[in-house]
């Protein structure tokens, strides 16, 4: 008991004497910039990144959000950078306007992961995660062009002009047009910024125009279902069917309405779980399997009237 007495007392004078503790772990802090928050699919991609950050102790996530403007996010990545952030993730706002930030990033000697979005020439050592975008406009198109019979006027609802997955889908959609469906002529085409309001006020002057419209192939499921707004109010609902991409949760309850004819579905909860995982791998300098010739490829998947009630959950 005595001896008891003397080691508890001897710890507790040596902690009274200031004796060092042991210090915590330090946490690996990644530092996130997106394109913006105000976006529905974008927020899925976000959800996940933060459920993934709260199953991992040992990491500090921080995510800011850019507004769509390229000039603030490369002065977040340089405060990001002046916070001494051990990894930086991108989902850029301007796929041609991120050089500015590969540079600062790499020259730092920090790791760096594109997720989304991909830009062009990616120095080695930096990751880009996502889904190839012509594939979305294939598949988008594929059942679009088999909705129309095979011929008539298509009408073409584009993202963002200077958007790598709006320039990738259009491509797949004029491809497949070119390719399978030779009578399907593409009359006018117009971007809508990923906007719901936009694609439907460009829907509006389209039939307003007398234009005839036999198809409607949007990049994305919000500018489709804009588009459907302006369908179902000029009575031309369930005679031009309009095809999407993303399988959100609104163009899946639109197909079981028989009003949405096809979307393409882009995983977001792998793409931001992967983003993260990537580049908390990378500060940890621990392999990446999934990573092969800097890619991390989510694929894409087809969801049509037969098989989207699959996808609702």
């Amino acid at each position: 008991m005595k001896l008891a007495k003397f080691l508890l007392t001897t710890i507790a004078l040596m902690t009274m004497a200031g004796m060092p503790a042991q210090a915590a772990p330090s946490k690996i802090r990644i530092g996130v910039t997106m394109a913006k928050f105000d976006d529905v699919w974008l927020t899925y991609v976000r959800d996940a990144m933060t459920k993934w950050a709260s199953t991992h102790p040992d990491v500090e996530l921080t995510i800011v959000d850019a507004n769509n403007d390229t000039a603030k996010q490369v002065g977040e990545v340089e405060n990001f950078l002046a916070q001494g952030m051990d990894a930086i993730v991108i989902l850029p706002v301007d796929t041609a306007a991120t050089g500015p930030m590969t540079k600062a990033v790499v020259k730092a000697k920090k790791p760096l992961v594109y997720v989304n979005r991909e830009p062009a020439n990616l120095p080695k050592g930096v990751v880009y995660c996502g889904s190839k975008s012509i594939e979305a406009g294939i598949m988008n198109m594929e059942e679009l062009g088999k909705a129309m019979d095979g011929k008539g006027n298509l009408v073409i609802l584009m993202g963002e002009l200077d958007n790598e997955a709006a320039i990738g889908r259009t491509d797949g959609i004029k491809q497949v047009a070119k390719e399978k469906f030779p009578e399907v002529k593409i009359v006018r085409e117009q971007t809508g910024n990923w906007e719901r309001d936009q694609g439907k006020t460009i829907m509006e002057n389209w039939l307003a125009s007398g234009q005839e419209i036999d198809g409607v192939a949007s990049n994305n499921d919000e500018m489709a279902l804009g588009a459907l707004q302006a369908i179902k109010a000029a009575g031309k609902l369930g005679k031009i069917p309009v095809g999407g991409t993303d399988g959100s949760h609104d163009a899946l309850e639109s197909m079981g309405k028989g009003e949405l004819n096809n979307t393409v579905f882009q995983d977001p909860v792998a793409q931001g779980e992967e983003a993260v995982n990537a580049a908390y791998l990378m500060a940890k300098n621990e392999p990446n399997p999934k990573v092969v010739d800097g890619h991390i490829w989510i694929p894409y998947q087809k969801i049509t009237k037969e098989n989207f009630k699959s996808f609702m959950k």
